[in-house]
Parts: C-alpha cells; structure tokens; sequence
C-alpha cells in the first residue's frame, strides 16, 4: 500500500500564500490549531523547500514552549528531507535533516512507496506545485483566510491545468475555509 503525501497552505481570499505571517495573524482560531494538530498526526516524513526550510531552521528550534510547543516537537523531531539545488548537505544544520539527492519527484516516488505513515509537504510552494501536476499528492487542504493580501505569490501561479475534487469544507468561527481536495477520480 502506498503512502499517502499531504500539503497544506495558508492563503488568502485573493491567493496568496506567501508569507502567510502577514495576513493570517488575526484570523487564526482554536479551529484552526485542532486542524493543525490532526493533520500531523501520523507524519513520519516531512518534505521542504530550500525557502520554507531557511524560514523554519532558526524558529522552530526555538519556539518548544507555549502555543507553538506541539508543532515545534512534531517538527523537530520528524524527519525532514530538503529539495534544493542550491543547499549542500553541510548547510543543513536543523536536526533531523537531509538533502533529497536527486530527482524530487522520483524520491517523493520511491518515499511513497516504503513502509511508513504519512508524508507532509511543509509550505514549499513550488514543492507542492510540482508534486500536484505530478499526482503524487493525494491530500491539499487551503487554509483560506477571509482577508486580501494584496501582493505576493500564489500556489498555483503559471503552474498547469490540473483538475481536483473538493473532499470536506470547514468553516471556523473566525471565518477561514479550511477546504481539502484530492485528485480528481473520475
């Protein structure tokens, strides 16, 4: 049976999900947090790109108390494999992670097919959009914001047509959307 690769990003009502610490401040509810939570249990593996992994490599091993304590543990101590063509393995110096040496989509292959839980795709929007025309992300879920960003890059910006189906729709008492879809099976 084949692991399955999960994502999920912060975007807001215009699509933006770059620096989603500008917008999301506000919206971010107790909802959202039992979202979080349930949506890493499970992760053995985590996969980030070269930018999300220089934003998170100084934070997270900094922030293991209050609020923050749950996903800093979990992000700590799973294992997380970098898809760069710019880092070396000497410039990794977060604990519990690696250089993907090669080709992303054939180590995402070759990952979904060992024994394992499941694969999350932390941030990395070029991760997650090269993985979703590829079909090898069987879970999205957009943590949509109800604010306009106003500027900033998008998910999808001049990626391919590719066709999703929308799997579950919450709304939370701060009126984000958290929608998840998967690919299209028919």
């Amino acid at each position: 049976m084949s692991r399955t690769v999960i994502a999920a990003l912060f975007q807001s009502l215009d699509g933006i999900a770059s620096d989603p610490f500008t917008f999301q401040f506000d919206s971010f509810d107790q909802e959202m947090g039992e979202w979080m939570t349930t949506a890493i249990d499970g992760v053995d593996d985590c996969l980030l790109g070269r930018v999300t992994y220089q934003e998170w490599e100084n934070y997270w091993p900094n922030h293991t108390e209050g609020d923050d304590a749950p996903f800093a543990d979990f992000i700590n101590a799973t294992p997380k494999h970098v898809a760069s063509s710019t880092l070396t393995p000497k410039d990794l110096r977060w604990e519990n992670s690696s250089l993907i040496d090669g080709d992303l989509v054939e180590f995402v292959r070759d990952l979904k097919a060992a024994d394992g839980g499941k694969i999350a795709v932390e941030g990395s929007m070029s991760v997650v959009r090269q993985l979703i025309e590829e079909g090898l992300v069987d879970e999205l879920t957009l943590a949509i914001h109800p604010v306009m960003a106003g500027s900033g890059r998008s998910l999808f910006a001049g990626g391919a047509t590719t066709r999703l189906d929308l799997r579950e729709v919450q709304r939370t008492s701060k009126g984000n959307l958290l929608a998840t879809y998967g690919p299209r099976l028919t």
